[in-house]
């Protein structure tokens, strides 16, 4: 993941970092519940790594959707509604999203 990616490959590039921390996070998930022999540093470790990489993707974002709105292509109320409306989207109003990124 990095910065790279997304620049080059900007909303395709950000999609396959989400993608890649979901995958992660699941297996972490999966090594937890089964009591894989994984330690507690490691798990402890990728957690943290996790959490960075959350950070970087939520400065990007913010980044963007701040730039966006600056060049007038972003609307502060028409992007809220559309994030309420994707949250809705996969059943919790939660203020997270499970679902596809890419609609079909």
């Amino acid at each position: 993941m990095g910065w790279g990616r997304m620049l080059l490959l900007g909303n395709w590039g950000q999609q396959m970092d989400i993608e890649d921390q979901k995958l992660e996070i699941e297996e972490l998930r999966r090594q937890l519940a089964a009591g894989s022999g994984t330690t507690n540093m490691t798990a402890d470790t990728r957690l943290v790594r996790l959490e960075k990489e959350n950070g970087e993707l939520r400065l990007y974002i913010a980044a963007l959707i701040r730039y966006l709105g600056h060049k007038g292509l972003l609307r502060s109320s028409e992007f809220n509604k559309l994030v309420e409306t994707i949250d809705i989207e996969d059943g919790s109003t939660d203020g997270s999203y499970r679902g596809k990124i890419v609609k079909d």
